[in-house]
């Protein structure tokens, strides 16, 4: 598998984990309630003219604000990216999605948003590239892998939209 070769050619430490295909973050929530690492949700996306692509992880609970986010990195109508271009940029099927596919981005195309929340955290979970295993990565090690792979994150408070019942108790 490209993943393990990977890492062990970089001797990136990471606990492994198999388990059922999860396509959803409620679907790898209910077969894994108690994994170690912070859990995220990744989301592919572009620009309007398909220029720029970005790899947002953030909180598994949050709805991203395309809006806002587009205006915070200067990229006009975010939306969700194609499959075929999820494809093409990373190499990677919908639903197993996760930092790690940064390593078939050897060109560095595609930009890296990570939450603050996710950044601080002491560990993460990500696939391998597909959806029946999870990976727990140190901190450390994730930032090793980055640096690896030649990318270098865009740590924000991503920004998310607000439950009705929140902006209805404000106005």
């Amino acid at each position: 598998m490209f993943v393990d070769q990977f890492l062990d050619t970089h001797q990136l430490q990471v606990s492994r984990f198999k388990h059922a295909a999860a396509n959803t973050c409620a679907e790898f929530k209910a077969l894994v309630p108690s994994l170690g690492g912070t859990h995220n949700k990744n989301l592919f996306l572009q620009d309007k003219k398909g220029r720029r692509h970005f790899l947002i992880v953030t909180q598994p609970e949050h709805e991203v604000d395309l809006v806002k986010l587009g205006e915070k990195l200067e990229a006009k109508k975010l939306g969700f990216a194609s499959a075929a271009r999820l494809k093409h940029f990373l190499d990677v099927e919908p639903g197993a999605v996760s930092v790690l596919a940064l390593m078939r981005d050897v060109e560095t195309k595609v930009e890296l948003i990570i939450d603050k929340h996710i950044w601080q955290a002491n560990a993460i979970q990500a696939h391998p590239l597909i959806n029946t295993e999870t990976l727990i990565i140190e901190h450390k090690e994730l930032q090793r892998f980055l640096k690896i792979t030649g990318h270098t994150p865009k740590i924000m408070n991503v920004p998310v939209i607000e439950p009705t019942f929140l902006a209805n108790a404000r106005a």
